[in-house]
């Protein structure tokens, strides 16, 4: 089997065992939490339970895999084949981890019961948006109205739950639908959590009369690139090149002391950075 080939394979399996543990981890979250609890989710998952809970027809695994039929068809026509499959594959098994998990995890308080399952449901969310697919649901039509029209997938997902929450306020109880908007906090949290833990990247800007030094030390002890920016001080004039890099978490300490080794009163600023995408870091995701 050539390299290509041997490439191809590995990363289809990865996407596809992202897409499994996270269905399992979101469909647990939903089963034996949400459901006792007779809150409602976000998305088309909220919609979903909404009409398990007036109907009393079907499972909740049933009715997402019905809804989700529709989209799936307009979905083939309006995005890529590989998101598409890749989202086929996750809507299945999300339905069937929801008809397989379903035992109950006794928490009797209600807040508890909203960090519990908010963090679950945001755990497994998140590993499967580290795909290249999704669980199908809202995924579908976020992605075709950001092509189309450019609307915004958190905007349009912000602007979608409003609606449902508000709509829910005319058939369940009130202190059930705040519980549920509580919910849907926690999970947005935790998936953004999830989503940034492993792209978190760190940027650092270093000022020092060492930067040929210190460029050399980044370049061939961390493995990293790093670039030159033309500046200038504005208390002494001096013409200085600044020192641009974009570091892993776990090689900012290393980097720091290489600098302060080379040149001690260097400057170095640091901040956060997300989605850095180049060599020897995140591929862009395509859809």
């Amino acid at each position: 089997m050539s390299v290509e080939k041997k490439q191809l394979l590995s990363s289809v399996l990865w996407n596809l065992l992202l897409l499994t543990v996270g269905s399992i981890i979101l469909a647990i979250g939903i089963n034996a939490i949400v459901i006792p609890h007779g809150f409602i989710t976000g998305g088309l998952s909220g919609v979903c339970l909404l009409i398990y809970y007036a109907a009393d027809l079907l499972s909740t695994g049933v009715w997402y895999l019905i809804i989700n039929i529709p989209l799936f068809l307009v979905g083939w026509v309006k995005i890529s084949r590989r998101f598409f499959f890749y989202s086929l594959f996750g809507m299945v098994a999300l339905s069937l981890c929801m008809e397989i998990f379903s035992f109950e995890i006794a928490i009797n308080d209600p807040f508890l019961a909203i960090l519990a399952g908010g963090s679950i449901m945001g755990i497994g969310a998140g590993i499967a948006l580290h795909s290249l697919g999704s669980m199908g649901g809202l995924d579908i039509v976020c992605i075709m109205l950001n092509q189309k029209f450019g609307i915004r997938i958190g905007n349009f997902l912000f602007a979608f739950n409003m609606v449902l929450f508000l709509f829910s306020f005319s058939i369940m109880e009130t202190d059930l639908v705040l519980y549920s908007i509580a919910l849907s906090y926690v999970t947005s949290q935790v998936l953004e959590h999830v989503l940034t833990m492993f792209n978190q990247r760190k940027m650092i800007l270093i000022i020092s009369d060492y930067h040929d030094q210190i460029a050399d030390t980044i370049k061939n002890k961390l493995n990293r690139g790093a670039t030159f920016i033309n500046g200038a001080g504005v208390y002494s004039g001096k013409e200085k090149k600044i020192i641009l890099t974009v570091v892993h978490n776990y090689q900012l300490k290393r980097l720091e002391e290489a600098v302060l080794l080379i040149d001690p009163l260097a400057f170095m600023i640091t901040e956060n950075t997300f989605n850095v995408l180049g060599r020897g870091f995140s591929k862009p995701k395509t859809y």
